[in-house]
């Protein structure tokens, strides 16, 4: 399924939860069979995920999830019918990405250093992974999946590989690239020393590293996001994404042009772009109100 609808990995990740669950659901009601699932069946499993507390977006989700599996077993093995033909696939609201003003990415960018420097090889490997989320609008997954050959000897880009396994460069600002080389040249050098010198063999090549040389996985990369957020002050709903789309909000309220931003994030379609520029336009619309004498 994956390799035929091109998928992302976190996206396979979440439709297989989303059909075990359905699986598991359906067992406990008698159904074992995919060729016994009716309309009455999904509809009833759709309101069993909202009364159990799942969003919208979860529920539209295992609904896309379950048309996909029908449709390849109605390719693959012989299933007559389509039982979700007829279900309206939930409408969502289009939320607009939570964003951080520049003065917030100050203080969650410099949160780790002290006196203007990162005073361990922690602090300095978190504030790179910081300044790549931010500098390069990169997926947590994209920036954790960077190896030492995406980057040019210079780090004056990154070649980020993103959904569906598309590959983008993105260029690399100064004060990025400053932390990325001292994170390079010190601390991940360090930590592949002392993972040689303690006969583990040699550390991964990918570029954010965990104590023990071995890649950085996605659920300590998001701790330290949470943790740079406490430690600023900001919210504990700050996320890596709030980075990703504050990238793209900052560019586009500085004049960027749409098509750039939508290379830079990788967006298959302009229209995903296009809601970064609805949030600038509300931001204007709130200045207007609070700042103009007849707002």
């Amino acid at each position: 399924m994956r390799v035929e609808a091109g998928l992302a990995r976190n996206t396979l990740a979440a439709y297989r939860t989303d059909l075990e669950g359905l699986g598991r659901w359906l067992g406990e009601r008698g159904v074992i069979d995919w060729s016994d699932l009716d309309e009455d069946r999904i509809i009833e499993w759709l309101g069993h995920r909202r009364t159990g507390g799942a969003a919208e977006t979860s529920v539209a989700r295992g609904l896309v999830a379950l048309r996909m599996l029908v449709r390849f077993l109605i390719l693959e093995s012989g299933l007559k019918k389509d039982p979700t033909a007829r279900i309206p696939t939930p409408k969502l609201k289009r939320l607009l990405p939570a964003t951080l003003s520049p003065e917030d990415v100050e203080r969650l960018l410099g949160v780790f250093l002290v006196d203007g420097q990162p005073p361990d090889w922690r602090a300095e490997r978190d504030t790179a992974l910081l300044e790549v989320l931010y500098a390069a609008g990169a997926r947590i997954s994209e920036a954790l999946g960077l190896t030492t050959n995406d980057l040019p000897p210079d780090l004056s880009s990154l070649r980020l590989h993103g959904k569906g396994d598309k590959m983008r460069v993105v260029p690399l600002g100064r004060r990025a690239r400053a932390a990325l080389e001292r994170w390079l040249e010190n601390g991940r050098l360090t930590v592949v020393r002392q993972r040689k010198a303690a006969g583990a063999g040699m550390a991964s090549s990918s570029v954010f590293l965990s104590r023990s040389g071995r890649p950085l996985d996605r659920s300590s990369g998001w701790r330290r996001v949470k943790e740079a957020a406490r430690l600023a002050g900001l919210p504990e709903s700050i996320s890596p994404h709030d980075l990703r789309h504050s990238f793209a909000t900052h560019l586009l309220a500085g004049g960027a042009d749409l098509r750039a931003v939508q290379e830079m994030l990788g967006h298959a379609s302009i229209r995903t772009t296009e809601i970064y520029t609805h949030l600038d336009v509300e931001h204007v619309q709130t200045v207007h109100r609070m700042h103009h004498p007849r707002g």
